[in-house]
């Protein structure tokens, strides 16, 4: 099997540009995933949020999470689990506002460092819309006005940490899903693994390298892509030994954006309905783990009338 596709950004303004842009452009026709080296996030930046990350989960999330899995009985688990996830997890919104300010416990250092940590990000994503835009022949900026709606794309992070699990076998860290917005952002640990896709029915380790941004796709330009581009099915396995850290930033279309096919990539027929984005996150929030393709045919039935902006 080809091996997972890692991305050196850093030549995309040199000789290999042409090279790198065929990389971009072969990891989104065939993986959803690739993984960026030298994206412009200073590597002690990237130190000092792991750092921050690490000591926030122990001072305030690790004892929570102790109690829960005390009070679900899961320490001795005998039969499979499949309505949770081995994780503990919070989550921080930056756009269209920010509600950091309404998060207990983060230390001011960390609040502060997020905070810039989400504005690198953001910049990262655009940029790599811009890219996605210049490989699929849509005119730049094309991604970026699709996700504006009436007040800017939703942008927001999940902070996550997988403890270490004594019955891997019986409980996923995350069950496997597809994510259902734009493009996302994901800062791992880089020694403890647990992330996989399915790629041609089988499940593929995403490798944790040091200071790297894992990216992938989401259903959203599956859809406005017509289905060039694919979000693709990924999980965490639980590990027995060393706690996971997982930050994944997601880069999303406005809650009143309306998502379509890109007229330009619509050769012979449009394969995606065309719906208000709030509308498909309602949906999704219960159906998550199951397959997304029953969703897009759900849009389909109710497909709005709102007409098509020119873009």
């Amino acid at each position: 099997m080809a091996t997972f596709p890692v991305i050196n950004l850093e030549k995309l303004n040199g000789e290999e540009r042409a090279t790198i842009m065929e990389q971009i452009k072969d990891a989104c026709e065939n993986w959803g995933f690739f993984e960026l080296l030298n994206h412009g996030i200073p590597h002690e930046f990237l130190d000092t949020v792991e750092r921050l990350t690490k000591e926030h989960y122990k001072k305030c999330m690790e004892q929570r999470f102790k109690e829960l899995v005390a009070s679900k009985a899961l320490e001795g688990l005998q039969a499979e689990v499949t309505d949770m996830d081995w994780e503990s997890t919070f989550f921080l919104r930056h756009l269209p506002e920010s509600n950091m300010a309404e998060i207990p416990d983060l230390a001011h250092e960390y609040r502060k460092v997020m905070k810039e940590f989400a504005l690198k990000l953001e910049k990262l994503a655009e940029e790599l819309l811009d890219l996605l835009c210049e490989n699929l022949g849509l005119e730049k900026g094309y991604l970026k006005k699709a996700f504006h709606g009436t007040r800017g794309p939703t942008f927001g992070t999940k902070v996550s940490n997988y403890p270490p699990c004594p019955k891997p076998d019986k409980i996923k860290g995350l069950r496997a899903h597809t994510d259902a917005g734009g493009i996302i952002l994901l800062f791992q640990d880089a020694q403890v693994s647990g992330l996989q896709l399915l790629k041609d029915g089988q499940w593929v380790d995403v490798p944790p390298m040091r200071h790297s941004i894992v990216i992938n796709l989401g259903d959203q330009l599956e859809v406005i892509t017509n289905g060039k581009y694919k979000s693709v099915e990924h999980r965490v396995i639980a590990q027995t030994n060393g706690a996971r850290m997982s930050i994944a930033s997601f880069y999303n279309p406005g809650s009143d954006a309306i998502i379509h096919p890109a007229p330009a990539l619509v050769e012979n027929k449009q394969l995606y309905p065309k719906f208000v984005f709030e509308d498909y996150m309602k949906l999704y929030a219960g159906l998550k783990f199951q397959a997304k393709e029953p969703r897009f045919q759900a849009m389909k039935a109710r497909e709005t009338t709102l007409p098509i902006a020119t873009a």
